[in-house]
């Protein structure tokens, strides 16, 4: 009979949780809410070190469909019929966690993993090892525990029972976070759009627990609303903010039609979260977009125009990033903002080329540009943060992005490679396409020539029997305004 104890844990504390009382020399100045990190590695049973979570494999389908299905530039064709793609492990999973936490404004004071064959049903890890975990908790004096797990209602229920200690699943997380930052009141709405649908499967047996008005992490967003267990008051809020969103989606969509009644396309940028895509944005914009470490530091949607080397202007839109197991309700929620994605006519998808698992976060952002039905637009690959590479490594890889022309590498942060990546854009952009021509454009015409002057790329320049000749490209747009001077 196979034993129910774990096959390995692993118990976390920094150092300064595990100094005796009354031996600290100073009072701790820090505020913020103490977590204590729970992760939980799933092993298939039969399966051995090489076993695949579904949501690994559905995230390497997603990543071999996208590689099929981008219109970009032709990859280079595999040896192989899908990408090798490293899968997160629990170890890594278990920091991307902490890195949340400390987005949510928490400081991490211990951790433990927990390997299973299979969840516990009623307590996710088990009765005995969540024990060990209270006591844990308690000499750390922790304030909460985060779970790098989605537990259903009764398992936090059973959980807090024996914990005593309030318990915060990544997906409450997560939707915390994003209540943090959210500034504008679309972004505000579309957050509480996502919790209100989050609460709503918990409520049964939940009483007082629910109030929203005790503050901290997990009860940032709806609170002043005061929703406790009252199914009707939240259902009567949900109406009303999705009719809210829908005057934003109205708007949003008026917006987009002045835009595009003009010839201008639209680039959004797209990526896992904390992939450098505000600072790409920035670099780009000379825009002043927050770019922060921190994760989901931007919600709301920024757009700002950018002029291309063929003179060109497009709209550039940063989004919200991306993550592993992003909650639907907030995919659902967000679908106003993550419409631009959908009308681009080019998506940037920002990788970080120093992850490791750079591959792996692609394919989770597959999954949702499958899931916004966007995986078949357009896409160019940019490679961030290369200025964290060795030099050789660095060099080599832009050397190899100058043969396939599906990717480029940059660094947003010291501007390298960005002319590059202009230049890759301006050839891919469809709109208001560029002509070659000639021109004899007589001197009087001083507003068109200052047009030309502004809005083409001029190759020549002869004067002429009182004319000024021109060899020039400009976008189809301009050449209507000179078409009486274009010759031969």
């Amino acid at each position: 009979m196979r034993s129910s104890h774990p096959k390995k844990t692993r118990s976390r504390a920094p150092a300064a949780a595990r100094v005796p009382l009354g031996t600290e020399t100073a009072p701790s100045q820090d505020n913020r809410e103490r977590a204590f990190l729970v992760g939980l590695d799933v092993r298939t049973r039969g399966r051995g070190k090489g076993a695949v979570t579904a949501q690994a494999q559905a995230a390497r389908d997603a990543a071999s469909a996208g590689v099929s299905s981008a219109k970009s530039v032709p990859a280079p064709k595999s040896t192989t019929n899908k990408p090798s793609i490293p899968e997160f492990d629990a170890e890594e999973s278990l920091a991307e966690l902490r890195t949340l936490a400390d987005s949510a404004g928490a400081k991490v004071v211990g951790e433990i993993l927990q390997r299973r064959d299979r969840p516990d049903p009623a307590t996710l890890i088990g009765a005995g090892k969540l024990e060990e975990i209270a006591g844990a908790a308690a000499s750390v004096n922790a304030d909460l525990l985060l779970f790098d797990h989605d537990l259903t209602a009764s398992q936090q229920r059973n959980i807090e029972k024996i914990v005593h200690r309030r318990v915060i699943d990544r997906t409450q997380l997560i939707l915390d976070i994003f209540a943090r930052h959210a500034r504008t009141r679309e972004g505000q709405l579309q957050v509480e759009l996502a919790q209100l649908q989050y609460m709503l499967p918990r409520l049964a047996g939940r009483g007082v627990e629910m109030s929203q008005l005790g503050g901290g992490i997990g009860t940032r967003g709806p609170g002043e609303t005061q929703l406790e267990t009252d199914r009707r008051k939240i259902y009567r809020r949900v109406r009303h903010v999705e009719q809210q969103l829908e005057n934003v989606r109205r708007i949003r969509a008026q917006q987009r039609q002045r835009r595009e009644s003009a010839p201008v396309a639209t680039v959004a940028l797209v990526g896992y979260t904390n992939a450098g895509k505000s600072t790409l944005f920035n670099a780009l914009t000379r825009a002043a977009v927050l770019s922060s470490p921190r994760m989901f530091a931007t919600l709301d949607p920024t757009i700002r125009s950018i002029v291309l080397p063929s003179k060109r202007k497009v709209l550039l839109s940063d989004t919200v990033g991306f993550i592993r197991s992003l909650p639907h309700t907030l995919v659902s929620a967000f679908r106003a903002t993550l419409e631009e994605v959908q009308r681009a006519s080019l998506i940037l998808h920002v990788s970080d080329a120093s992850s490791r698992l750079s591959a792996e976060q692609d394919a989770q952002v597959e999954i949702v540009l499958k899931e916004l039905e966007a995986e078949k637009k357009p896409r160019l690959r940019v490679m961030n943060k290369v200025d964290l590479l060795d030099v050789e490594v660095a060099e080599a890889l832009v050397n190899d992005a100058a043969r396939d022309a599906s990717t480029v590498y940059v660094s947003a942060a010291e501007g390298t490679g960005l002319d590059r990546l202009l230049a890759r854009i301006d050839a891919m952009i469809e709109e208001d396409r560029i002509s070659r021509v000639h021109l004899r454009v007589p001197q009087k015409e001083g507003k068109t020539l200052a047009l030309l002057e502004a809005q083409a790329r001029i190759y020549s320049r002869t004067y002429k029997d009182g004319a000024v000749e021109l060899e020039a490209e400009a976008p189809e747009s301009v050449l209507r305004s000179v078409r009486d001077w274009v010759v031969g």
